[in-house]
């Protein structure tokens, strides 16, 4: 829709650019949003949060001289409000024209595109391994990944191709060279920078059991098997191969401090078991993310950190920003992990909720069996990532 040409209204319009709105929502600021988009687009993805209100009504509504009354009942007149859509443009022309009308209105620069190119770096305050560590977020998708870095080497764990740049700019200005960028497993939600980082230098790493699934740039990249051992100055990354989620899941223990677990266990909830062999091959994987969660994860002590590949609008970040918990407190609060296997297979085969936007053209790109230039592949992950066995948090059940 964004495409169209809208008129330009007399009014002077304000925006708000993705970064602030942000903030603002990060500060618990009570705020309304308008999504101009179409109905359809709006249910399968949009801006959230427990501060946020959010009202849906198509820009076509706004197109007429004469606005419904029907439609501008839907409208705060006591309070600012934005306006969001795609790319920018209709919410630009229907703030411009609400302006008009004597609302107090904003819009989204650059809309639902630019708010999925917010993508914030967070130090994990509770890693006590060695050199720093943080957590990169991806607030349009909940996609997390992890930047570790011990004098004057770091590694990245689950980069997106979208941010390459990112990664690397952050390297230098922490005064450090970025000598490895590692998957945990091939991603169904988005598209991994593991290979364009190599293609500038950067060692790449994925999953010696992903190869299996049909990977066919393996002769490229460095396989990782369960046990290997990566060096980030005095800092020790080890694989741990927690199959499940898919059947080359793996995770990454960072310095015995933080366990990385991609898409195997989420401070909310645990993984979904069908994004590889379909409904037929679910309860088998269910069955091996038991055991993988049981024999590989459980197992640690009871501090070491978990970290996943996501975080849903059910998770709640810890005090220092970070969707990061103690396995103890997962444990406590998350009754699956303490079932026995029969429910828990049970359980995370119950309710999954719809499978990731545009997985069936995300998998084989991140294969290699098809490829996608850097708009489209910007283009394939917009929209929940939908990775977890649930909408709803686990934790707290």
């Amino acid at each position: 829709m964004d495409d169209m040409d809208f008129p330009t209204p007399d009014a002077e319009i304000e925006s708000v650019s993705p970064a602030e709105l942000r903030d603002r929502i990060d500060a618990g600021e009570g705020l309304t949003l308008l999504d101009t988009r179409m109905e359809s687009e709006y249910d399968e993805w949009k801006i959230d949060g427990g501060n946020v209100d959010s009202i849906n009504i198509p820009y076509f509504e706004f197109l007429d001289g004469e606005i419904d009354d029907s439609v501008l009942a839907r409208l705060p007149d006591d309070r600012e409000f934005t306006v969001v859509c795609a790319k920018g443009g209709s919410s630009e022309y229907v703030a411009g024209t609400l302006t008009e009308r004597g609302y107090d209105v904003d819009h989204l620069e650059n809309g639902m595109n630019g708010w999925a190119r917010v993508y914030d770096r967070v130090e994990i305050e509770r890693y006590d391994g060695s050199g720093r560590l943080y957590q990169y977020q991806r607030p349009a998708t909940g996609c997390l990944g992890y930047f570790l870095v011990d004098g004057d080497e770091a590694a990245v764990i689950d980069p997106l191709r979208a941010f390459t740049h990112r990664y690397l700019e952050d390297a230098d200005e922490l005064g450090a060279d970025l000598q490895y960028a590692i998957d945990t497993h091939v991603h169904a939600d988005h598209i991994s920078g593991v290979r364009a980082l190599d293609a500038v230098g950067v060692e790449g790493v994925i999953p010696e059991a992903s190869v299996d699934r049909g990977v066919t740039y393996a002769d490229e990249m460095t396989l990782a098997a369960d046990g290997d051992e990566f060096q980030v100055g005095s800092a020790t990354i080890e694989t741990v191969f927690t199959p499940g989620h898919t059947s080359g899941m793996t995770a990454y223990l960072l310095d015995g401090s933080l366990l990385a677990t991609g898409d195997g266990l989420f401070v909310e909830s645990v993984a979904r078991p069908d994004l590889e062999e379909g409904d037929d091959g679910a309860p088998e994987a269910a069955a091996q993310l038991y055991e993988s969660l049981q024999e590989r994860v459980l197992s640690l002590p009871d501090d070491t950190l978990i970290g996943g590949a996501h975080a849903s609008d059910a998770a709640e970040p810890a005090e220092d920003g970070t969707y990061t918990a103690p396995l103890e407190q997962l444990e406590a609060e998350m009754d699956a992990l303490t079932m026995d296997e029969d429910a828990f297979v049970e359980l995370i085969l119950s309710d999954m909720p719809p499978r990731p936007a545009n997985y069936e053209e995300i998998i084989p790109t991140n294969l290699g069996q098809q490829t996608a230039d850097d708009e489209d592949a910007f283009e394939l992950e917009l929209g929940p990532n939908n990775c977890a066995a649930s909408q709803e948090s686990l934790a707290g059940d």
